[in-house]
C-alpha cells in the first residue's frame, strides 16, 4: 500500500478546504468501501481526510415534515428508526438487503451514496476498465457481464452501480445536501448520478472537495406504502441483479400516486419516469402495472450475458406494485 498522509478534521469547512487544496485528497468515513481500494490498489491517496468525528450523525425533522439525515449516520441506525420505518419502509428495507450486520454497523449515508461498482474488470488493475484508467477499454463488454447494464449504458461502460440504499432514495425524491468551496447546495438525487457517457469515471456530478453533509426527505405521504425487493444470486450479502423500490397510493381503484426506482439495471439508480407516467390516473390491476413494466423496459439495449434482467426486471416490478396496491386496499 502507497503511504499516505491522514487528517482528522474538525468542521465540515475545514474538510473541504483540506480535500480541495489536494488534487490526490479523499475523504474517509465508515471506509467499508475505501478500505477495499486501498488494499487492491484500486485507488492511492496522498491525504486521507477523516470526516468521521463531524457532528453530522443526527436524524432531524424538519420544518415541512420530512426528515434530515446527517451524511454520518450508519446505515444501521437510519434502518432502525422509527420514524424511517414508519415514513419511509422503502428506506428501512433497501438498507437492510445490503451488507452483513457489520459492515451496516459502520458504512454512512454519504459514503454509501458514493460507493463504487463492484464490475469485477474494475476491482481487477490488470484488466482495461475505462472507469478505472479512462481510454483503457471495458473488458465487461466481450467479457462476463452478467451484473451489469441494461439501461442507460454507453459504448465506454456497462458497470451498475452497487447501492440499495440509492435506490430507495431515488423513489423518495431525496436531495443530496453538498458542501463545497463555493458554500452550500442541495442537488436531487435523480440530478446527482450521471450516466456513463463517455466519461465513465465521473460516477456523480460532484466536484472534488464536494462533501456530502445530509441526505433530505420530503414529506411523501405515499411512501408510508412503500416496499423494496432485491433479487440476487444467494440470500445475503450480495449485490443486486434487479432491485425495485416503489410506492404507491390506491383511490376508488386507480392509481394517484406511484414512484419507481430500479437497481442493477443501470450506472446510476433508475427512476422509472416512464412506468409512472403511464400508470399515473390508470385502474390499478396487475395488467396495468405489467404494461408500464413492459414500457420502462422497452428502453433496454441488453447483452447476451445479462438479456436474462428484461424479463426479471419486468416481472419483479408488476410483483412488487401489485403487492402494494393489495397492501393499500
Amino acid at each position: 500500500m502507497k503511504p499516505f498522509r491522514y487528517d482528522r478534521a474538525t468542521s465540515p469547512a475545514a474538510a473541504v478546504a483540506a480535500v480541495a487544496a489536494d488534487p490526490q485528497a479523499s475523504y474517509l468515513a465508515g471506509g467499508t468501501n475505501l478500505v477495499d481500494h486501498l488494499r487492491l490498489g484500486l485507488t492511492e491517496p496522498g491525504l486521507l481526510v477523516d470526516v468521521g468525528g463531524l457532528p453530522l450523525h443526527e436524524i432531524e425533522e424538519l420544518p415541512d415534515g420530512g426528515l434530515r439525515i446527517g451524511a454520518g449516520v450508519a446505515n444501521s441506525d437510519l434502518a432502525a428508526d422509527r420514524r424511517v420505518r414508519e415514513r419511509y419502509p422503502v428506506l428501512s428495507v433497501a438498507l437492510l438487503s445490503g451488507a452483513s450486520g457489520q459492515l451496516r454497523n459502520l458504512a454512512t449515508t454519504g459514503g454509501n451514496l458514493l460507493q463504487r461498482t463492484r464490475c469485477g474488470y474494475f476491482q481487477d488493475v490488470t484488466e482495461p476498465c475505462n472507469k478505472r484508467a479512462p481510454g483503457s477499454g471495458c473488458a465487461a463488454l466481450g467479457g462476463w457481464n452478467r451484473y451489469h447494464a441494461i439501461l442507460g449504458a454507453s459504448s465506454h461502460c456497462i458497470a451498475v452501480h452497487p447501492s440499495d440504499l440509492a435506490v430507495a432514495l431515488t423513489a423518495l425524491d431525496a436531495r443530496v445536501r453538498v458542501l463545497g468551496v463555493d458554500g452550500e447546495r442541495a442537488i436531487p438525487i435523480d440530478d446527482f448520478y450521471r450516466l456513463p457517457g463517455d466519461e465513465p469515471q465521473r460516477d456523480t456530478v460532484l466536484e472534488h472537495g464536494d462533501l456530502i453533509t445530509a441526505v433530505d426527505l420530503p414529506p411523501l405521504p405515499v411512501a408510508r406504502n412503500s416496499g423494496y425487493r432485491k433479487v440476487r444470486d444467494r440470500a445475503s450479502y450480495a449485490f443486486a441483479l434487479v432491485s425495485v423500490a416503489a410506492a404507491i397510493r390506491i383511490e376508488d381503484g386507480t392509481v394517484a400516486d406511484v414512484r419507481i426506482a430500479l437497481g442493477g439495471v443501470a450506472h446510476r439508480p433508475w427512476r422509472a419516469h416512464t412506468a409512472e407516467q403511464a400508470l399515473h390516473g390508470a385502474p390499478s390491476t396487475v395488467e396495468g402495472y405489467a404494461a408500464a413494466a413492459a414500457r420502462e423496459l422497452s428502453a433496454a439495449d441488453p447483452l447476451p450475458g445479462n438479456a436474462f434482467k428484461v424479463p426479471l426486471a419486468r416481472s419483479v416490478l408488476t410483483s412488487v406494485l401489485t403487492q402494494l396496491a393489495e397492501e393499500a386496499r
